[in-house]
């Protein structure tokens, strides 16, 4: 039998936009996956600080991103975890669940070069393929610390997108209302941001970050 092949996609996704949704597709054709699961964050260390959107929130927006995308799941583990969220417990957690896949993890050239900032990376390393998502014909770029411990990365080569979801915050919080929005988020999204209010408009909280 040939080896399944799983992406992982973690990330706060507060909210969840179409830069997110074009960076799943990319990686599903790029990388052959026969899965891709995306991790929102419960509390992740990198954002200690800020306050997010709620995770029942963050997790059904998703949803509604990606609804009818083929092989695309979310999991919601880490929604779930008290305390910071760290990518090694959940890679140990999934791997140890589906023994004999082929892990790829997927991130963006800014979380590549600190990649030596996670939690026991070494070991990270070892247990994935890393495929980092960055302009097309600019290779990946590891941080110092890296750059002579072998481990295997691949490229993803993604389309220019001027869309971050600190800006949408920023929007919602000066009064835009979700389908004001729909171009960077979709409509789905859009429509639940309009009916459920996952960011108080005028609320400073979810402005930075």
């Amino acid at each position: 039998m040939a080896v399944r092949k799983i992406g992982l996609l973690g990330g706060s996704f507060d909210p969840p936009h179409l830069a997110h949704l074009a960076l799943g597709r990319l990686a599903m054709q790029q990388l052959a996956l026969d899965e891709l699961r995306w991790l929102p964050a419960g509390a992740p260390w990198q954002k200690a600080g800020r306050q997010m959107a709620p995770g029942a929130d963050r997790a059904a927006m998703l949803a509604a991103l990606l609804h009818g995308e083929p092989c695309q799941v979310i999991d919601t583990r880490e929604l779930a975890r008290s305390g910071p969220t760290y990518t090694i417990d959940t890679v140990r957690e999934l791997q140890a669940e589906t023994p004999g896949a082929d892990w790829f993890f997927i991130l963006g050239q800014d979380q590549y070069g600190r990649f030596d900032t996670w939690r026991d990376w070494p070991e990270l390393l070892q247990r994935l393929t890393l495929a980092v998502a960055g302009r097309a014909g600019t290779p990946p770029t590891p941080p110092a610390a890296m750059a002579a411990v072998p481990h295997r990365v691949v490229a993803l080569p993604l389309p220019r997108h001027d869309i971050a979801a600190s800006d949408i915050r920023r929007q919602l919080a000066a009064g835009a209302t979700g389908a004001a929005l729909a171009p960077l988020v979709g409509p789905a999204v859009a429509g639940y941001i309009d009916q459920h209010q996952p960011y108080p408009r005028g609320d400073a909280h979810h402005q930075q970050g």
